[in-house]
């Protein structure tokens, strides 16, 4: 990677004492032509004018570094949602969090209409125990509003030591006045798959998110059920709703563990030779067994990645609501002498047919809402909770990006006798949700009742 680092506050200090660093900005400037430099050149200038007149007239003292990170990170954000700038604590934090350990709340946040908005709780921590959803706009933390707060300063204020407790204001649809939900602290180690058998002969495995742990811990789980089983395993329910996403190589790797052989992904970006594209080994650690695979508004990113392979390859079938849309690529990029990192979105995400993710998410092959709840709202008021509804969200086609192609997948090939069992939404007096109760998720029940059906199907069990 191409990458100048380490020298933004030293260009400010020289901005700041009237002096143009020559070679350096006609290094930024290089490739365009004379009125794009000079142009260049006067951009940077008002930018050390106004670090200058900050730095000397400002009512309170400022430090010099606070007023870069500061201009770093809204340069950042000011680009896209998912851009930012970690200083040295928040890049150590990813760091940590991507070896599958941290510190906090357990809740996976973006930012929309200037509030912090909650893509997902993971399981079993502390947001999850305290009824955070996703969906839910965090507006005040402490009772300080979050308004004007960014991203990285509003996860700041939730991360803290364990064992003490901070305050969430939250609005969620269908509440009247906001909710006041006080959570404390704690070291989070998700469980980041979770399995068990169904039945006694289907696996039902959840992967909750992609960090480094979670491709071991995906063979481990089919190992296990294997044994369980006794060998008579007849089907697969692979479970990645409200998974925000993480590692692209741990995404890879999952998918590679599922299909025989194929393309998984490929990413575009910028430059053309910067393109990249994965495909799958010899080898399914499932055998072939028919799997369902279970998404909602709440899987993004890598999760799609895995969700969007295995529907464009009919290894599996795609169950739920459309996914959340995040198809773009984050490269966290170091800066020298312990400034940090800056994470760009540096790329787009395609499936193998070509789709692109970004903005649109995974269709999927079996619409089934949750609740009758979900179905009645989202005739009235759909709900703004996905990738295309964040401000300067990416399209799907860019300048040097053309708009992908509309794609027809093959049939499933299952017969009506197994579609039309499908229902779209709970009957009447389906009980209501409760995470502890297998039998009360809606979602599950119907994946598992498919995947049942096509084990039984003798022309399914023929094209494997």
């Amino acid at each position: 990677m191409k990458l100048k680092v380490g020298t933004t506050a030293a260009v400010a200090g020289a901005f700041a004492a009237g002096i143009i660093v020559g070679p350096l900005v006609a290094a930024w400037a290089q490739g365009a032509g004379d009125g794009g430099r000079a142009e260049t050149y006067r951009l940077l200038q008002l930018f050390g004018d106004v670090f200058a007149r900050v730095r000397a007239e400002y009512v309170e003292p400022v430090q010099d570094r606070d007023l870069v990170e500061n201009a770093v990170n809204g340069m950042l954000t000011g680009l896209d949602p998912h851009s930012a700038y970690l200083n040295p604590r928040n890049f150590r934090d990813m760091q940590v969090q991507t070896r599958g350990e941290f510190g906090g709340l357990g809740i996976e946040v973006t930012q929309e209409g200037g509030y912090i908005r909650v893509i997902s709780p993971i399981d079993e921590t502390p947001a999850a125990r305290a009824g955070i959803r996703p969906g839910d706009f965090i507006t005040h933390l402490n009772g300080n509003s979050t308004q004007g707060m960014t991203l990285q300063e509003a996860v700041d204020q939730m991360r803290g030591e364990r064992g003490t407790s901070i305050r969430l204001t939250v609005r969620r649809e269908g509440e009247q006045r906001p909710l006041e939900i006080s959570i404390t602290r704690d070291v989070i180690r998700p469980q980041v798959v979770r399995f068990r058998l169904e039945g006694g002969d289907i696996a039902y495995i959840r992967i909750t998110s992609f960090n480094e742990q979670t491709e071991v811990n995906l063979r481990r789980a089919m190992t296990t059920l294997r044994q369980q089983a006794g060998g008579n395993l007849r089907g697969v329910v692979l479970d990645l709703r409200n998974n925000p996403g993480g590692l692209l190589d741990q995404a890879v790797q999952v998918t590679d563990d599922l299909l025989d052989q194929g393309e998984i992904v490929s990413t575009r970006a910028r430059r053309p030779e910067d393109a990249q594209r994965w495909n799958a080994r010899a080898g399914d650690i499932t055998q072939g067994l028919p799997m369902v695979v279970l998404i909602n508004g709440g899987s993004a990113s890598a999760s799609e990645i895995v969700a969007g392979a295995l529907q464009d390859h009919r290894r599996a079938v795609v169950l739920g609501t459309r996914s959340f849309g995040k198809g773009s690529v984050q490269t966290v990029m170091p800066l020298g002498g312990n400034n940090g990192a800056i994470r760009l979105t540096t790329a787009r995400y395609y499936t193998p047919s070509g789709r692109s993710i970004q903005a649109t998410g995974i269709e999927p092959d079996f619409e089934v809402r949750a609740t009758r709840q979900d179905a009645q709202t989202a005739a009235a008021a759909p709900t703004r909770d996905r990738e295309q509804d964040l401000r300067r969200s990416l399209r799907a086609e860019g300048a040097n990006t053309p708009a992908p192609p509309t794609v027809t997948l093959p049939p499933l090939n299952l017969p009506a006798s197994i579609t039309e069992r499908v229902q779209n939404q709970p009957p009447e007096g389906w009980p209501a949700l409760d995470i502890t109760k297998p039998e009360t998720d809606f979602q599950l029940q119907q994946g598992l009742s498919l995947v049942r059906a096509m084990a039984a199907n003798p022309q399914r069990r023929a094209q494997r």
